[in-house]
């Protein structure tokens, strides 16, 4: 009988395997595990020092328009389970730990995980994840009625912003440069998120200018 470790990593490379919350649920506690459409993903190591500088930039601005009001603001990582219509949570094929999401449904909270879509998502891109976050899990807030999604990109300085349209499917509201930018969550009038605040200062590059076509340090040949 194989055991924990060899089913981990079977986690890693079993093609046409599909894993659900029941299966999460089993998992060693000191790993950071999704499951994106079945397939797992090892979340760990966790993320470097920009991507948490600017999550809790973020964090800071979120939980401070939320006081006193009946939504709520969770970051990673805690889990999201997505339900699929007529099926239990432990047949779900898609846990994420969003870096950060917002719910106004706090029935749909339990002491383990959010049962159901959020409505507003965060997620701070990392090169191990872009591809996923701006891709596979896209399509899954998409599907399953996520109202604002916003991508942000730390080292590159952008966000990406889609708001579910009236057709249920996600509109594009552009990539915006993030220094200097004040961008207001839509579906929450008011909360005006300031980028400045989230993001470390821009390094100063100094530049120097090259030497004279066919010299050698700064002198001219003779």
């Amino acid at each position: 009988m194989p055991n924990m470790e060899d089913d981990m990593a079977r986690c890693r490379t079993s093609a046409g395997r599909k894993y659900t919350y029941a299966d999460y649920l089993t998992w060693p506690e000191e790993g950071r595990w999704e499951i994106v459409d079945g397939e797992a993903f090892d979340m760990t190591p966790g993320p470097g020092r920009l991507h948490q500088e600017v999550s809790m930039g973020l964090e800071r601005q979120i939980a401070a328009f939320l006081e006193g009001k009946p939504c709520r603001m969770f970051h990673a990582p805690f889990d999201v389970v997505f339900l699929e219509k007529g099926k239990k949570a432990d047949a779900s094929r898609n846990v994420f730990q969003p870096d950060i999401f917002v719910t106004c449904n706090p029935e749909r909270l339990t002491e383990q995980a959010m049962l159901g879509a959020p409505d507003f998502i965060i997620e701070i891109l990392s090169p191990a994840t872009a591809s996923i976050d701006h891709v596979r899990k896209r399509r899954v807030y998409e599907k399953h009625g996520v109202r604002e999604f916003w991508l942000v990109h730390p080292t590159d300085r952008t966000v990406l912003v889609y708001r579910l349209g009236a057709n249920e499917l996600f509109e594009f509201g552009g990539v915006h440069a993030c220094d200097g930018l004040e961008l207001e969550v839509s579906i929450f009038p008011g909360l005006v998120i300031d980028f400045g605040r989230a993001f470390p200062p821009t390094p100063k590059v100094v530049r120097e200018t090259p030497p004279p076509y066919g010299s050698r340090s700064g002198k001219s040949r003779s």
